[in-house]
């Protein structure tokens, strides 16, 4: 019973009532007040794992805008200009909710039990999530709860800590979870892992999941691209951790779905409904962005209104205007350029319409069925690429690029499950491979090559990356070619002329019962969001 209630005043204290997650596949059975249990680790992990899920997925619906994913046809849509929600508004918080709530004292008691009974699978898998999602929040928010977090149920104001600390302990965390992952459990979990309510991840093989956490501290180590010592250090521990982490499109880190019924459809498609039904509104269209990118873009100068590309990629991720008729047929492809609004833009879900029937219902990534992506194989070859390259490595560097596009190419072809012609055949791979939007040797490969084709990698799933990506480069037009530079009057009035480089803590819980801690950070400034975070900035 302390546990019960420790669980309700930090939910409390912190981010308000749990129903608001919007979580509809699992139940958490351990905080029945009526029917009170000891928590098990085995009913716990299939929860935090579609919370993964479901808490990225509702802060990325804004976020997209800012890294111009897409866009709205709204006129100075406020995230198109790097704006944050008004005070009092739970807007772009769920990451803050999703590590202190949806995830918090569960993975804390996941832990507990995964240790004190010898089930070290689950602890390790434990430390392995709680590393990543205080990775995702600092990375969010910049300074957090670190220390204070789960301690004393009874306090009413927590204590912030510099994002450097956390860091710091996302990498202590990341061997804690190695540890007991190499640790063999007396009794076989193997069964539970596996099952319909376990390991929604990797079914429970620990090896793929010591290639997460590496995978996560290679990020981790990617951001740190403005430390003095990034190409005698960090550069290093970026390759080392990229190759003890993924070697293909099959060990991507992805929560899977049956699309059975709503509760076990991809959070991202129609059958889910919550963030289609954002999408298919004024929210969601092509962004000039992407599209830019995938009709030439890369390193030259992009179609205007393509009809096809030399990228195959085109096709299966982007969705075409349709001309009518009997039948209709496929137009060109066409994006709105963030901020200006405009229509006749297909929805990144569907036609322009709002049609979401076949064969455009939810398109590439956003189908029902798709595997929601949480780290990827081609997206950590690009990681690689871009360290090796700061560091003089141009020749390896090559190599781990050309890598990180054939592994979006097997990418695509495994996650586009929406739309005609969806496998991307091997001679349309090679046309590109060879095209002028490749880098074909080490002295045309430029840190712009390696960043456009990672963005195009991580287009529609990877938000907070791509957001890391562009802050720690602080929005340079040299680096993100495509990416449309606003002038001071575009981004947001509270912005003062500058970029977002932090959101805001989660308003109904920080700004209501931790302002004085919230104003020594400056938290209370109109302008917080584009205060620099410790990762992009020289500072040791």
């Amino acid at each position: 019973m302390k546990t019960i209630k420790k669980y309700m005043l930090m939910l409390f204290l912190l981010m308000g009532l749990l129903a608001m997650s919007g979580c509809k596949k699992f139940l958490d059975i351990n905080r029945n007040p009526s029917n009170p249990q000891i928590p098990k680790a085995e009913f716990m992990i299939s929860r935090a794992i579609f919370q993964m899920a479901n808490g990225t997925s509702e802060d990325y619906m804004q976020l997209f805008k800012l890294v111009q994913y897409w866009s709205s046809t709204t006129t100075d849509d406020r995230y198109d200009r790097h704006g944050m929600s008004a005070t009092g508004s739970d807007v772009t918080g769920v990451i803050w909710r999703l590590n202190y709530v949806d995830l918090g004292l569960n993975i804390e008691e996941m832990i507990k039990d995964g240790i004190e009974n010898k089930k070290y699978e689950y602890a390790g898998i434990g430390y392995a999530i709680k590393a990543w999602s205080f990775q995702m929040t600092t990375d969010m928010y910049g300074e957090i709860i670190l220390d204070e977090a789960f301690t004393d149920p009874n306090k009413l104001t927590f204590r912030y800590q510099y994002q450097r600390d956390v860091y710091e302990r996302v990498r202590e965390w990341s061997q804690l979870s190695i540890k007991y992952l190499n640790m063999k459990s007396p009794s076989d979990y193997s069964g539970a892992l596996a099952g319909p309510s376990g390991d929604y991840m990797y079914r429970g093989d620990v090896n793929k999941w010591k290639k997460f956490v590496y995978g996560n501290l290679a990020l981790q180590y990617g951001h740190l691209v403005n430390k003095p010592s990034f190409a005698t250090t960090y550069a290093d521990s970026v390759v080392k951790y990229v190759d003890l982490s993924f070697t293909s499109v099959a060990e991507d880190a992805t929560v899977k779905f049956t699309a059975s019924n709503e509760d076990d459809s991809n959070v991202f498609g129609p059958l889910y409904g919550r963030f289609f039904t954002v999408l298919n509104t004024a929210n969601g269209r092509i962004s000039s962005t992407i599209l830019n990118l995938l009709a030439g873009g890369v390193r030259g100068v992009p179609v205007v209104d393509p009809l096809v590309s030399v990228d195959p990629r085109l096709s299966r991720m982007l969705t075409p205007t349709i001309i009518a008729g009997s039948p209709p047929t496929l137009g060109p492809y066409k994006a709105i350029t963030p901020t200006k609004g405009g229509t006749g833009v297909p929805h990144v879900l569907g036609p322009p319409t709002n049609v979401v029937t076949a064969p455009y219902a939810g398109k590439y990534l956003f189908s029902n069925a798709s595997e929601y992506v949480i780290m990827s194989y081609a997206q950590l070859q690009f990681a690689k690429a871009e360290a090796l390259f700061l560091k003089g490595d141009k020749g390896a560097a090559l190599i781990a690029y050309r890598n990180g596009i054939r592994g979006h190419m097997a990418f695509v072809n495994r996650y586009g499950m929406a739309g005609p012609n969806v496998t991307i055949a091997a001679p349309e791979i090679e046309l590109y491979m060879i095209s002028t939007e490749v880098a074909q040797n080490e002295a045309e490969l430029t840190i712009s090559d390696i960043m456009n084709q990672k963005y195009i990698a991580q287009w529609g799933w990877a938000g907070l990356e791509q957001w890391c990506d562009l802050r720690k480069y602080h929005y340079d037009p040299a680096v993100f070619t495509q990416y449309h530079q606003m002038s001071g009057s575009e981004l947001h009035v509270n912005n003062n002329g500058k970029y977002a480089y932090r959101y805001r803590p989660r308003y109904n819980s920080e700004y209501a019962w931790n302002r004085t801690e919230l104003d020594k950070w400056g938290g209370l400034a109109s302008d917080y969001n584009t205060k620099e975070t410790w990762f992009s900035t020289p500072e040791n």
